[in-house]
């Protein structure tokens, strides 16, 4: 292993110019269109810094997650160490063979074979055709594409795009590592291939920067994370400490994404709140937690389940909130509506837990709505426990 700095930002900025909309731009209606384009382009325009005097480095074999809000700056940051747009003001220093993993798959032709986009692909990533001859069939196996390798990508499913696009870029190898919740493509099985062959390229030296929402991800694959707030670095250092500090400050909202879901019905928003009251993501073992889940309904559902997951970092899941109790089935009808979940007494260990969200026909076992991700909660504890999970319990002596 070679010792030193692989990576570093030094007082980097960015800064965008932003058209403002005024008068000039309807003038196309009116005039011609050589003079409303000299109009749109005498528009006054305001200077917005997404990125604004940051400074980090990552040591040779490093992991350094980065987290925040969307709008925070992160992806400038990739967009930048990538090679994609160049800072205003500071410099970035890159040793070494890098790799950014950002829209797998977006550089295939879609006429093209699955065989024919891995050597188009691999070329314009970097890969001698050597190379790629030598990890083709190490490829093709990872994506689990074998039977449709010869056909034309555009006859693939999404999954199997964006699977053969992360193959190929997980194969390359490289010393710098740059990640953009790429691990979140395919299903469950492929997404914990993905972070094994993350896992596998950092145990061998690579060094890795991963930027995602996905917090239990960050915590399992990084030795150190930053948060960034309003383009400027909020805090630094232990992952466990910083992530506790965005989940216990900020309200994460849910993104709904179009997974497994049959359009009978939409999750809308999560929410939790700690035993005072206020809506919160930060907990504790052996302490009141509640929750709700608001959702949207095309069609009445008269015999649906909710299920609220909690995924350890680790992806196992740890727990689960479930609505159906023997005889009492929920009845959704059209249109908005909520639901409440309580726990008395919070049976989560310590660490930080992905929020999956589930809608069921209880009646044909046929999930309606899956929504992983929905929002993430830290747990801490003031008792001296051990083991995975905290059962409560009462004893008392009898003799």
């Amino acid at each position: 292993m070679r010792p030193g700095i692989d990576l570093s930002f030094q007082s980097v900025s960015k800064r965008y110019r932003i058209r403002q909309a005024g008068t000039a731009a309807s003038a196309g209606t009116s005039t011609s269109s050589w003079i409303a384009k000299f109009r749109r382009g005498r528009e006054p325009r305001s200077e917005f810094w997404a990125v604004k005097d940051v400074s980090f480095a990552v040591e040779h074999g490093e992991s350094l997650g980065i987290i925040g809000q969307n709008g925070a700056g992160k992806s400038t940051i990739l967009k930048m160490l990538s090679g994609i747009t160049a800072p205003t003001v500071g410099e970035i220093s890159i040793r070494g063979r890098l790799s950014a993993l950002l829209e797998v798959g977006s550089g295939f032709h879609p006429e093209l074979t699955g065989r024919e986009n891995v050597y188009l692909s691999g070329s314009v990533l970097g890969m001698s055709r050597r190379e790629i001859q030598r990890k083709l069939d190490a490829i093709i196996e990872f994506a689990g594409v074998q039977r449709f390798i010869d056909i034309p990508v555009k006859r693939y499913s999404s999954g199997m795009y964006v699977r053969l696009g992360f193959s190929i870029a997980a194969h390359i190898e490289p010393e710098v590592l740059l990640l953009d919740e790429v691990l979140a493509v395919g299903d469950h099985v492929f997404q914990v291939k993905c972070k094994e062959r993350i896992g596998d390229l950092h145990r061998n030296g690579t060094t890795v920067v991963f930027i995602s929402h996905d917090l239990t991800s960050v915590q399992a694959l990084c030795q150190r994370v930053l948060l960034i707030e309003r383009g400027h670095i909020a805090a630094e250092g232990d992952p466990e400490e910083v992530i506790r500090k965005y989940t216990e400050t900020t309200n994460l909202t849910h993104s709904p994404s179009a997974v497994r879901s049959s359009g009978t019905v939409k999750i809308a928003s999560v929410a939790f709140f700690d035993e005072s009251g206020p809506r919160s993501a930060g907990f504790r073992t052996g302490f009141p937690i509640s929750g709700t889940v608001s959702f949207i309904a095309e069609e009445e559902i008269p015999n649906a389940t909710i299920s609220v997951l909690f995924v350890h970092p680790h992806g196992w899941i740890a727990s689960q909130w479930k609505t159906s109790q023997p005889g009492r089935l929920l009845s959704i009808r059209p249109g908005r509506g909520s639901i409440l979940f309580s726990c008395n007494e919070l049976g989560l260990q310590p660490g930080v837990y992905r929020v999956d969200v589930q809608i069921e026909d209880a009646s044909t076992k046929r999930t309606l709505e899956n929504q992983p991700g929905c929002t993430s909660i830290h747990v801490t504890s003031e008792k001296n426990l051990r083991g995975f999970f905290y059962s409560p319990h009462h004893w008392r002596e009898i003799s």
